[in-house]
This record gives C-alpha cells, structure tokens and sequence, in this order.
C-alpha cells in the first residue's frame, strides 16, 4: 500500500486525537488563562481574561452560598458547638483561665489588681449592698432567723461575771452618777412644786403615828432645808453624799445587782416580746438608715490596702488551689445546662455577628488567579488529566471510525 493511502486510513485517527488532547488541555486552561483582559487596538480580546478570573465574584458567591446551604448550616454549627463545648473541654479550658489568673496575681508587680479589686468592694459595700439591704429590709421575715438565734444564744444567756459587774459599778459611781451629779439632781428635783405635792401626799395618805408627824411638822421644810444645804454647801454635801454612798455599801449593792441582771429572769412573754422588739428595731434602723451607715462605712474603709491584704492571702491560701479544678467543673456544669437550653439562639445570634459567608467571598475574592489555579489543580489535577487524556482518546476514536468508513467505501 502506497503511503498517501496509508496516510488516508491512519490520519484521521492520529489527527483526531491530537486535536481532541490539545483542545481539552487548551479549553482546561483557558478556564484559568490569561489571568488579565487583553487588549489589541483599545479593544478587549474574547476570552480575556479567563473564565474563572473573568466571575470570580460571581463564583465566590456560589461557592458561600453552597457552603453556607450545604456545610455550615445552623444545624451542623449547632452540633459542632456541642463537640467543642464538651463538659471536659470546658472544665479544662476554664481551669486553665483560673491558674492563669491566680499566677497572673502572684507575680504581678503593679497594684492594679488590687486597685480592681479595692473598686469591686467600694461598689458592692457603698453602692450595691445598701440598696439590697433596703429592698430586702421590707420583708417581714427579714433577719429573722439570724436575730433570734443571736437573740437566743447570746442575750438571753448573757450575765455579767464578778470583774464585769465590778467594773461597771464603779464606772457609774464615778463617772455616770457621781456625787456632784447626784446633789444636782436633788436640786432639780426638789423644785417647790415638788416639795408641795410630797408634803401633802404625805398628809392626806399616811396614818397613826406618821400621819401624826406629817401633820405637825411636816416633811416641807426638810425637803426645802435639804436644797438650800446643797445649793449653798457644795463641797460639803459632796462629801455627805459620797460617805452616804461608802456607808450604805451603794457599790457592792449596785455590782450584786449588775451581776444578777438576766434575761432569763423574765417572764416568757416580756423575753418573747423583747425578742420581737429587737427583730423590729434593726429592720427599722436598716431601712431608715442602713444604706447611709454603709455608704459612710464605705468611705472610712481603706479599700485599696484592704484589697491588698485579700490578695496577699489568695495567694498562699491552699484553699483556693485545692478549690480551682471544683469551681472549673461547676462552672462547665452551670455552662452546660445553659447551652442545652439556648445554644439554638446562641448559634442564630453568632452566624450574622461571625459574618461567614462574606468572609468566605472576600476570602475568595483576593485570592489571585495563580492561587486559585494552583488551589484547584491541586485537588482535581488527576481528573483534569483524565479529561484532556479522554480528548485524546475520543478524537482517536472518531478518527478510527472516519478511517472505517473509508475503508468500507
């Protein structure tokens, strides 16, 4: 067979293949290529620039949206929140939050710790605290339990002992009620009206022999005698009012009765009453003035030394270590049951502040087209291959057909 007859059954087939090999690999290409418009005569090329930079805006949307419709769906965050906030994963990251803490106030140098501490503690006790008191204060059952056992354990069993009542006796001999204190509450009190109405009490309501005394001498001019000496003696009746005083033994009689002052001495019903009165007298004065006593107590506090002093014990106090990983796993749990009741919520509120799908096409959109022709090759590079191999293999094909219909004419 001559070779332009076998040039004419074994070109086609040939042919057909390169041309379908080449095209693939070529159509592939110019999916990518060129990476920018082309221009000849101020006029733009067809073609130019390639498919995929020509709608990479266009196909950063689709690929948000099939992303956000297909693989990020509300559902499939909400599982993966689920996954990542494990009760596990969340003890251990808040434990971590607390060592890091507590070492962060161990080592930290600069009192501003303690200035955010001292400032928590000025509000809670000057601000906070008062108004509570007052909005908890209008309840009937106030302290109510707290004052009776206080009531219960401390007052009513409460009585001065030997050296207390002895104290105290001598306190109000000499300084409440001394002699001098006790002449002029004679003169005040033994005022001319005063003497008339003891006198004549005296006569109208005693009988036998002191009806008789009232009656002829009367207790007027004593009682008036008595003034006169203690405005005009002072001195001298100090000193009869403080050997009255030493003779009547008033300092042992007063201590003795100090010492036996109890309430349990006291009917049940006045204790009871008094208990009552106590309870009410403090929910009084906490709503009437509570909030101006804390306010004022706030200020007279040194709260950045008191701040201080509370971190220098934090950090020692074996207590708080031994406690970190309990407060870690309750704090989980507390998270926890929190997220099983609003994590539906929680997730619709993320997804529009997290923004994906804008991320994703800003993502997309500058990102250069090598990148994206580097990205996507990178992935299906085996079926691009198989592609133009199966223009190759079709062109060859066709052609092989071309050749036998020519053998059969």
């Amino acid at each position: 067979m001559e070779l332009p007859t076998l040039w004419l059954f074994v070109g086609p087939p040939v042919v057909g293949g390169v041309i379908g090999y080449f095209t693939n690999d070529i159509a592939i290409k110019m999916l990518f290529r060129p990476y920018r418009s082309l221009y000849v005569g101020g006029r733009q090329l067809p073609f130019t620039p390639g498919l995929i930079p020509r709608n990479q805006e266009r196909l950063a949307k689709r690929i948000s949206d099939t992303i956000m419709g297909s693989l990020l769906t509300p559902e499939e965050l909400q599982n993966l929140a689920r996954r990542l906030l494990q009760t596990d994963r969340v003890q251990a990251a808040i434990l971590w939050l607390l060592k890091l803490g507590l070492e962060q106030i161990q080592t930290d140098k600069n009192p501003r710790t303690a200035r955010i501490l001292a400032n928590v503690l000025r509000d809670l006790l000057g601000e906070s605290l008062p108004r509570l008191l007052k909005v908890l204060a209008r309840r009937e059952d106030f302290l109510e339990a707290q004052l009776n056992q206080i009531f219960d354990q401390v007052l009513l069993e409460f009585q001065l002992s030997d050296e207390q009542a002895t104290k105290l006796a001598d306190w109000l001999l000499e300084t409440v009620l001394p002699p001098d204190m006790i002449r002029q509450i004679l003169v005040d009190f033994l005022t001319d009206r005063n003497i008339q109405v003891i006198d004549e009490g005296f006569r109208e309501k005693t009988s036998g022999t002191y009806w008789v005394v009232a009656n002829l001498f009367g207790v007027r001019n004593a009682l008036t005698r008595l003034r006169t000496f203690c405005l005009d003696e002072k001195d001298a009746s100090n000193t009869r009012l403080k050997e009255l005083i030493a003779s009547l033994s008033v300092r042992q009689r007063l201590r003795e009765w100090l010492q036996n002052i109890s309430l349990q001495n006291l009917p049940v019903s006045t204790v009871r009453q008094l208990r009552k009165t106590l309870r009410d007298s403090v929910r009084t004065y906490i709503q009437d003035r509570g909030s101006d006593f804390l306010q004022e107590l706030g200020k007279s506090v040194d709260w950045e030394n008191l701040a201080g002093v509370i971190l220098s014990r934090l950090q020692s106090s074996e207590a708080v270590t031994a406690s970190l990983e309990s407060v870690s796993l309750e704090l989980a749990l507390i998270l926890e049951r929190y997220l099983e009741r609003d994590l539906e919520t929680i997730v619709a509120q993320v997804i529009p502040i997290l923004n994906i799908d804008q991320v994703i096409i800003d993502r997309v959109k500058s990102t250069s087209p090598q990148e994206l022709e580097q990205a996507i090759n990178g992935i299906v590079k085996s079926e691009l291959q198989a592609i133009v191999n199966l223009g190759g293999v079709l062109g060859f094909t066709i052609g092989l057909l071309q050749s036998a219909s020519l053998l059969l004419r």
